[in-house]
């Protein structure tokens, strides 16, 4: 009976740890860290998990708007590394990057972080800005949210599209530092909407920002 019991014991303390290994995240698969963390790691792949387990979105997620959820179950189904709270974590992050690359004029960083259009434009405007004499001294107060606006999947392109509010100050100078508008002390409500794509399939786990607007 005693031999029964003890095997009974340890039968359970087998299951239960199967169960945390393989029923819930340990937080050891994630494959990137945060951006704008010390060490700057690719957006939102998310932690490692067997497709058979991949994570759902949570009807009426407040991170996920309706019209989205659909777009994000689909690219969690094409790729299992893919969590929407740990993508819009990597996408706040990449929004403070850059945006702080554009306003100090770090086309390298910049060539990184966005495809080829976004990159074009950023460029531009920043070889404007040195040609008129002019220095931006902008600073991101705080990303007050981020929310998945849209989601889809085409073949095994994946894009993102999010919409954040930000309080930005904003100062522009000349080039002997006197002030041409703006002010540090004032922050701005700002509102945007960026697009990020990534290939499901491709070995990078970056995400590109493919296109920038201003929210309606």
């Amino acid at each position: 009976m005693t031999t029964i019991v003890i095997l009974a014991m340890v039968f359970l303390f087998v299951a239960f740890r199967l169960w945390s290994v393989l029923g819930r995240r340990t937080g050891h698969e994630q494959t990137i860290a945060r951006p704008a963390e010390a060490a700057p790691a690719p957006i939102g792949a998310g932690r490692t998990l067997p497709e058979s387990i991949a994570p759902t979105v949570p009807a009426r997620s407040p991170q996920v708007e309706a019209r989205a959820e659909a777009g994000v179950r689909a690219i969690t189904s094409a790729d299992g590394s893919f969590d929407a709270a740990q993508f819009l974590e990597g996408a706040r992050a990449a929004y403070r990057m850059i945006l702080e690359a554009y306003w100090r004029g770090d086309q390298e960083a910049l060539r990184r972080l966005t495809d080829d259009d976004v990159y074009e434009a950023f460029s531009s405007a920043i070889a404007a800005r040195k040609e008129a004499g002019q220095v931006l001294e902008n600073r991101l107060v705080s990303v007050e949210n981020a929310v998945i606006e849209q989601a889809r999947l085409e073949g095994q392109m994946a894009s993102v599209t999010v919409r954040f509010e930000a309080d930005i100050a904003a100062v522009t100078r000349d080039l002997d530092g006197n002030v041409i508008a703006g002010s540090l002390t004032d922050a701005v409500p700002t509102h945007d909407v960026w697009t990020f794509s990534r290939h499901v399939r491709a070995d990078n786990p970056n995400w590109t920002l493919v296109e920038t607007d201003e929210a309606a």
